[in-house]
């Protein structure tokens, strides 16, 4: 989509430094088919389990009904990933966060048919959401699977993965809070490898890349990559815990 040409009548004739800086978007919102159980899910599903964007701190527990620790994933897809991590882990509560209606759509159906009472949806921009949702030191982990790589050159300023984001990120891990990335691009993988090591608050699990943790399942995408010789990359950081300063007998 591009921005419509400006009306001679209304020209805007501030100077360069007047005017904000636009905010490079990370996601292109396309126009993806949408099936008639998908459309169905955000018209009656949407509702009960999707979230509506905020521009204050949410009260993550009253959300949910109770509280637990809280893990949120940027750009889910479709979903299939999301609903298994949900199922297989339903002592923590997980916030997805997608602006592609489709994927949306999908990820609703599973919920509702795997009932699953721990995870909710967010359709909203992940960056205005973690600026303005999500406090400080509140998250037990953030995920992060195969992001939009942006392969031309000219486009990799709009990869996710950037050190505004990546300190965003960690200023919002809890002690001990961990970011999982995952793409199967190896340029890319080597750019997410640059930039969180160079997060000082953050510090790697792994002697640069990591095995694939149990708990992130392989897709039907990705297991069909891998039979054709593509690689997956894995990097898992912490938010180190500090420790507690003792104070000498004098």
């Amino acid at each position: 989509m591009t921005d419509a040409p400006p009306d001679p009548g209304h020209l805007n004739t501030a100077t360069a430094e007047d005017k904000p800086q636009r905010r490079v978007r990370t996601f292109v919102v396309r126009a993806g088919r949408m099936g008639t159980g998908q459309i169905r899910a955000l018209s009656e599903l949407a509702p009960r389990w999707c979230l509506p964007f905020t521009p204050q701190p949410a009260d993550w527990a009253a959300h949910f009904g109770a509280p637990a620790p809280l893990v949120l994933e940027i750009g889910f897809g479709m979903g299939q990933a999301t609903a298994l991590i949900a199922q297989q882990q339903p002592e923590t509560h997980f916030i997805g966060v997608e602006v592609h209606p489709p994927g949306v759509g999908a990820l609703l159906q599973r919920i509702d048919s795997l009932g699953l009472a721990n995870l909710r949806i967010l359709q909203h921009d992940a960056v205005e959401v973690l600026e303005h949702m999500v406090k400080p030191g509140s998250l037990a982990g953030v995920h992060v699977y195969f992001p939009d790589p942006w392969h031309k050159k000219r486009h990799h300023k709009r990869r996710l993965i950037q050190p505004p984001l990546v300190r965003l990120l960690a200023e919002r891990l809890q002690p001990g809070g961990y970011l999982h990335c995952a793409t199967d691009w190896q340029p890319y993988a080597d750019q997410m490898l640059a930039v969180l090591s160079a997060e000082p608050l953050l510090s790697n699990t792994a002697d640069g890349f990591a095995p694939r943790p149990a708990w992130r399942p392989d897709t039907k995408f990705e297991h069909r990559g891998l039979r054709l010789g593509h690689g997956v990359w894995d990097l898992l950081f912490r938010r180190p815990v500090q420790a507690a300063q003792v104070t000498q007998p004098v």
